[in-house]
């Protein structure tokens, strides 16, 4: 996720994000509720699987926070909210928000159609950009777990031909770059891994949002992610 100094999440929104928070865990989710911005609007909470279904397609939330270990329903968890709600709310996002950072939870809540995955580890402030990208339509990980969703989807897309001509425009350093951002790590563990500055590291990730014509990391992780270049 994005260091402190990093937001780039545009928050000028004229209504609130309204959101569902689904966790078996009370505590949790008061702390949750607590810590997100205020421009999000928590509408809602339920703490399985068939109150999640009942609540979410009341409510009708942009955004859905689910755990992917859920009791109840059939025990699919939080994939299995997925599933049950999102044909009856077209218009709602679902971010898992777990614990987990297993493979099998990560692919299994994605295939099931949430837009993200992040973990528990995340502070606020990271919660509630990812919430507000979601929003937005781009699609958000954690850092390293991009990876367990390109290795699980399906062969090459026409989209694959197209980045080859795209990626042609950046240098090999700012492929590198590219890469490790799209994956969800900070400038600063860009800089680490690449023994660069952190100043060098803002630099490359402007020339590549210019030279791809894309405004965010966010819409970069959906880019990469599209064409299966993690």
């Amino acid at each position: 996720m994005n260091d402190g100094g990093e937001a780039e999440i545009s928050v000028d929104r004229p209504e609130p994000v309204t959101v569902v928070i689904v966790d078996d865990h009370s505590i949790f989710r008061s702390g949750l509720r607590a810590d997100l911005g205020d421009g999000i609007r928590v509408v809602g909470e339920a703490d399985a699987v068939d109150s999640a279904v009942e609540i979410i397609t009341r409510l009708h939330p942009d955004v859905v926070l689910l755990d992917v270990h859920l009791p109840g329903g059939s025990g699919g968890g939080g994939a299995e909210v997925v599933r049950r709600a999102a044909p009856a709310v077209p218009g709602t996002r679902f971010l898992a928000l777990s614990v987990s950072d297993s493979a099998e939870d990560v692919v299994a809540v994605i295939r099931a159609g949430a837009r993200g995955y992040i973990t528990k580890g995340s502070s606020g402030s990271e919660v509630t950009r990812a919430v507000y990208a979601v929003a937005g339509g781009d699609a958000v990980f954690s850092p390293r777990l991009a990876g367990f969703v390109l290795d699980a989807f399906g062969a090459a897309t026409g989209e694959q031909a197209e980045s080859i001509d795209e990626l042609d425009r950046l240098t090999v350093r700012e492929r590198e770059v590219m890469r490790l951002i799209a994956r969800g790590y900070s400038y600063k563990e860009v800089a680490g891994e690449l023994f660069i500055s952190v100043k060098t590291v803002e630099t490359h990730v402007s020339a590549v949002l210019r030279k791809l014509q894309l405004s965010s990391r966010h819409e970069l992780t959906a880019w990469a992610l599209a064409r299966r270049l993690l």
